[in-house]
């Protein structure tokens, strides 16, 4: 296992030609056999591997979400226990350097196309293992709970990374909130499936709509967010408005964006991608500098706004709180 401090070599990196492209990886997929390498070489569609540059030009700022689409106040107004205390990455890096494969394949793509975007009216399907399935308008479901902000670390499978200012509730209290029953083991979450608000849906590089999911022990953990906004401001659409999910010991693909349903089941839903290539993507998706994604070191990440890397935490620097959940687990089986 390779555990250099150095950036991706350029050869690791997919020309931009196959970049983002489903069929030409199942194509090659074909011509090679279902092995890793196959995998590894076919597809991209996370990349720029550990050396992200912020945009060199702002797309346009993200429209404000028409009321009363604003999250409600705070509940707490003192830092959370949780939150860490190092630099919090610009607003303008966080709502313009994003992956949301929904709106294009550049970075900078979500803030310029997220106008699509209608977050009103909205509803969240509720089902599975729960004693009342319902469909809740976001809206209703927002005043359920008081807001608080979390300052968490967030790191990108791609091995970049920033602290964000999230502002959102615990799924636990969602949970606790449905009557979930106890043969429900996990949560599965599924992005919006609409072309015309999210047209990078209108293509194949990815199976769509976009699934995630956690165990209930994980889901249930303090840490997990429900999110509604960043910076005290209702989340831009590039960020996954009006509510995604942010899970800060995990790689930043699991924190699915723009829900629309959630759903409590007894078996391990199908995630998107670790369906896709599972030898890349691992269900747990945990954050660990011990074990390298197939084409990179997971040892070090770069800070968005910083030129020097950084060592990797494990967990994301969150293990007091998380790692009692994988006791006893092999950690590079269950990646």
């Amino acid at each position: 296992m390779k555990l250099d401090f150095e950036a991706p070599p350029s050869s690791e990196i997919t020309p931009e030609s196959l970049y983002l492209r489903r069929r030409e990886f199942i194509r090659r997929a074909a011509a090679f056999g279902a092995t890793s390498a196959a995998w590894g070489t076919g597809l991209v569609l996370l990349s720029n591997q550990g050396v992200p540059d912020a945009p060199k030009a702002a797309p346009p700022p993200p429209s404000p979400l028409p009321v009363p689409g604003a999250p409600a106040p705070p509940a707490k107004t003192g830092p959370s226990p949780y939150d860490t205390d190092e630099v919090k990455t610009p607003y303008a890096d966080i709502t313009t350097y994003n992956n949301y494969y929904e709106f294009g394949d550049e970075k900078s793509d979500p803030a310029r196309n997220a106008h699509t975007l209608m977050p009103r009216p909205w509803s969240v399907r509720i089902e599975g293992e729960v004693k009342e399935p319902r469909t809740v308008d976001v809206d209703t479901l927002f005043g359920w709970f008081g807001m608080e902000e979390r300052v968490y670390r967030m790191r990108c499978v791609e091995a970049w990374s920033m602290v964000i200012p999230w502002l959102g509730f615990p799924l636990a209290d969602l949970i606790a909130r449905l009557d979930v029953t106890s043969r429900a083991k996990y949560v599965e979450f599924t992005t919006l499936l609409d072309p015309k608000q999210l047209p990078g849906e209108s293509g194949d590089v990815l199976p769509w709509p976009y699934v995630e999911g956690l165990r209930i022990d994980e889901a249930m953990n303090p840490l997990t967010l429900m999110v509604t906004g960043l910076y005290g401001k209702p989340l831009p659409g590039q960020n996954g408005a009006p509510l995604r999910l942010v899970v800060p010991w995990k790689y930043g693909f699991k924190g699915i964006k723009s829900i629309v349903k959630i759903r409590f089941v007894q078996e391990q839903p199908k995630t998107t991608w670790n369906a896709l290539a599972p030898n890349e993507y691992g269900f747990y998706a945990n954050v660990n500098p011990l074990v390298d994604h197939p084409r990179w070191s997971q040892a070090t990440e770069r800070r968005i706004g910083e030129l020097a890397r950084r060592n990797t935490k494990q967990f994301n620097g969150y293990a007091k709180y998380v790692a009692h959940l994988y006791a006893g687990m092999d950690l590079a089986k269950n990646f």
